[in-house]
């Protein structure tokens, strides 16, 4: 089993790099707080080293994603662009239109339609999925859902997931997200399409949006991604040949384990590795 260096300070990893692709939720905030010294970080590695692009499976266009990091304190100075699942999921769903769908999730997320004429319809009558999550977040179950998904799957109907993550930790508490609803739907044999982390076509924008901000292409080898999620950021990481730094602290979606055999066995079980892990993104 591979050991994992475990790091105190960002600072001296970050200067191999002239990039950074950072997850937000369970590595900058928990959805309630910003997290101790990441404003810090994130400002430092864009003076010192290169932009900074927060990569999020948030089920939105990142249009609206730049308010919510201002209302929890993160200033504008610490990030030079955002790229959201919701801006791939967008392509997804404008491919399969004018065919009419079905929705499925809260209506927090009405920002990921606007502009876009979606003929929505019943289960009974749509073409496809689209499933942001949870229609009641806070409170529901995957499970509430398995008759529906059972239904939308006896259909065929292929569904379109906006957040391939399974949990995030709101103030503490652990809230249930698309990619559960998309697990179900799997095992009743139903086609899922993701655009976010770990798939590949977030990371194509990702990747365009550091090129257009430097004016250059950029190797991957000097790009570094950031992340909680092993089966979401680390993952995606590994499979774009990008080195990635682990936050394995209580902030994410672990249970804050930061020794390094604990975490190597983690990353070991995913089958996953990263380049370091930290309890905290701090400079």
């Amino acid at each position: 089993m591979k050991q994992i260096p475990i790091i105190s300070s960002f600072g001296a990893l970050a200067e191999r790099y002239d990039a950074l692709l950072c997850d937000a939720w369970g590595v900058i905030h928990d959805g309630v707080t910003l997290f101790p010294g990441v404003a810090d970080a994130l400002t430092r590695f864009h003076e010192n080293c290169g932009p900074v692009i927060i990569l999020t499976n948030a089920p939105r266009p990142s249009s609206v994603i730049p308010p919510q990091l201002a209302r929890l304190g993160l200033p504008k100075a610490a990030v030079d662009g955002i790229v959201t699942s919701g801006d791939a999921t967008r392509a997804a769903i404008v491919a399969r239109l004018p065919a009419p769908a079905f929705r499925l999730g809260p209506s927090k997320d009405d920002a990921l339609f606007q502009g876009l004429d979606i003929d929505f319809r019943p289960v009974e009558e749509a073409e496809f999925v689209i499933c942001t999550g949870m229609i009641d977040d806070q409170n529901d179950q995957p499970e509430d859902y398995r008759e529906l998904l059972s239904k939308a799957a006896q259909r065929r109907l292929p569904m379109i997931c906006a957040n391939p993550d399974i949990v995030v930790n709101w103030g503490g508490r652990m809230i249930w997200c698309a990619g559960a609803l998309a697990e179900i739907y799997a095992e009743f044999g139903g086609e899922v399409i993701f655009g976010g982390k770990p798939h590949a076509p977030i990371y194509d924008l990702a990747l365009e949006k550091v090129d257009e901000l430097r004016g250059q292409k950029t190797a991957k080898n000097r790009i570094l991604a950031v992340g909680d999620g092993l089966k979401t950021d680390i993952l995606g990481a590994n499979k774009q040949d990008i080195d990635v730094l682990l936050i394995a602290g209580d902030g994410g979606i672990h249970d804050g384990a930061t020794d390094s055999a604990s975490i190597a066995a983690q990353l070991d079980v995913a089958g996953v590795t990263a380049v370091a892990a930290a309890e905290a993104l701090t400079w």
